[in-house]
């Protein structure tokens, strides 16, 4: 088992994100392959890390779930973390394995390179012993994605966090954010990320993971596939056009907001951290999911969006995560417009 990280001292968090936590080495130069890149950086990354930030940077009192290398690279997104404001006492570190990497390179046609080094990584090796009820059983939220569930012992440990915050009564968040080179092949890659989607109360996806896990082309189609299915509120991010969003009463697109964007990577966690702060605050009256009325979701969406636009403003994920003054300001100058 690996060793505990040492206290946080945070409160109780609101938000719990369990998953993958990685060092991204991002190429240098825009517009290249990896093959073509020149050299690269080194950033924190990590979608459900990510988020954790978003949450923090948003006012969120947020938890991470994850084991790192006993190595300086998961010191290194450790001290991030911390330094964000995020609960760490629930990383621990693994000797028998080093913290992962993705190298990243954004290619001219504006899609991600990635490649990934974890055969296996730290985080693939969390056990389901390693999960603390009485931790889980204190917040609000559970959020996770697919890429824990790729393997064992981190897919038994998801399930058991997911058992857990089924059983304390938590709003259950799923970004299965579909990556197919780390998985065998893409039937695998179906198979979990539906496993993923279908313990979920609220499921974000992007318009290719939506198509990828319905066989349908359709948004809105797709949507409805995955509520029959059980879920009570899908949010399909469509980029730079905003999003859809569809719970058994209420379905509608939210606009984006236009911005020059810089960098892409970590939009989607943005917005992830924008929605689970907006939910958070309406739901804070002790209303369902299916309770939420268009007026409510749509300013939820609204503020989501801004979360993940303003994202794409600096290079990098977390050192691009907005605050909640940061999107409130930004709300009020293009709703002016």
């Amino acid at each position: 088992m690996g060793k505990a990280t040492s206290a946080n001292q945070n409160a109780i968090p609101q938000v719990i994100c369990l998953g993958e936590a990685l060092i991204d080495m991002v190429s240098t130069v825009s517009g290249v392959s990896l093959m073509e890149a020149p050299a690269f950086k080194k950033a924190a990354g990590g979608a459900p890390a990510n988020v954790a930030v978003g949450l923090a940077r948003l006012g969120v009192k947020a938890g991470f779930i994850s084991k790192v290398g006993d190595d300086d690279f998961g010191r290194f997104l450790t001290r991030v973390l911390r330094d964000n404001s995020v609960d760490t006492s629930q990383m621990r570190f693994e000797k028998a394995a080093r913290t992962a990497l993705a190298f990243v390179s954004l290619r001219d046609d504006g899609e991600r390179d990635f490649m990934f080094y974890r055969h296996p990584s730290a985080d693939m090796l969390l056990r389901p012993e390693e999960i603390s009820p009485d931790y889980i059983a204190q917040a609000r939220v559970f959020h996770y994605g697919s890429i824990s569930l790729i393997g064992e012992p981190s897919r038994s440990a998801t399930l058991r966090a997911v058992d857990l915050a089924r059983t304390h009564g938590l709003l259950i968040s799923c970004d299965p954010n579909l990556r197919l080179p780390l998985w065998n092949d893409a039937q695998q890659a179906l198979d979990g990320m539906k496993t993923a989607i279908g313990l979920a109360d609220l499921v974000k996806v992007s318009e290719e993971e939506l198509a990828f896990v319905t066989g349908l082309d359709g948004v809105e189609e797709g949507s409805q596939k995955l509520l029959a299915d059980g879920v009570q509120l899908v949010a399909v991010s469509l980029g730079a056009r905003g999003c859809y969003y569809a719970t058994h009463k209420a379905r509608n697109y939210v606009r984006g907001w236009p911005v020059e964007a810089v960098d892409t990577t970590g939009a989607g966690d943005g917005f992830v951290a924008g929605m689970l702060a907006g939910l958070l605050d309406a739901l804070s009256c002790g209303q369902d999911l299916d309770d939420l009325s268009a007026v409510q979701l749509e300013g939820i969406f609204a503020f989501a969006n801004a979360a993940g636009a303003l994202t794409t403003l600096k290079r990098g994920a977390i050192p691009a995560l907005p605050t909640r003054s940061q999107v409130e300001r930004f709300l009020q100058e293009v709703q002016r417009v």
